[in-house]
């Protein structure tokens, strides 16, 4: 299954991403995920959200520049070497991981791997076939 990215662009300056929670906030939407990089002037916030139609939308509508995109959200074991079988099932599939990040769904049990990857289809068949699940909004939720 495929998981939607929400993408904020936005000056690299005090308060940016106090106005992206607020929205979030007032719309009653959960951050499950964040990740932000940022560059000299810009940066990017990339979250995963619990409801992502609603968050694209309520960004846009406060004048943020907002994108979504296509990324896997992967089960894997919270435990050490967890994210290795991940990791090494990619490479050896030549499929180059752009950007990642995870978050614990349950310490000790199950987290989440977010990855964007150059070949989003033959990674999704390829994960599935070596026995990874992959999750959409309802495990956000």
């Amino acid at each position: 299954m495929i998981a939607e990215q929400i993408s904020v662009f936005a000056e690299n300056k005090p308060g940016k991403l106090a106005a992206v929670t607020r929205v979030l906030a007032q719309e009653g939407i959960n951050i499950r995920a964040t990740t932000i990089a940022t560059s000299d002037t810009f940066g990017v916030i990339n979250l995963m959200v619990d409801k992502p139609q609603k968050a694209l939308e309520a960004l846009g509508k406060a004048g943020m520049l907002v994108k979504t995109r296509k990324v896997l959200a992967v089960l894997i074991p919270d435990r050490p070497g967890g994210l290795d079988r991940l990791a090494q099932t990619l490479a050896v599939a030549e499929i180059n991981v752009n950007n990642a990040y995870g978050f614990v769904l349950e310490k000790g049990t199950q987290a989440v791997f977010v990855v964007d990857v150059d070949q989003l289809e033959k990674a999704e068949q390829l994960l599935q076939a070596e026995g990874f699940t992959t999750v959409g909004p309802e495990i956000l939720e």
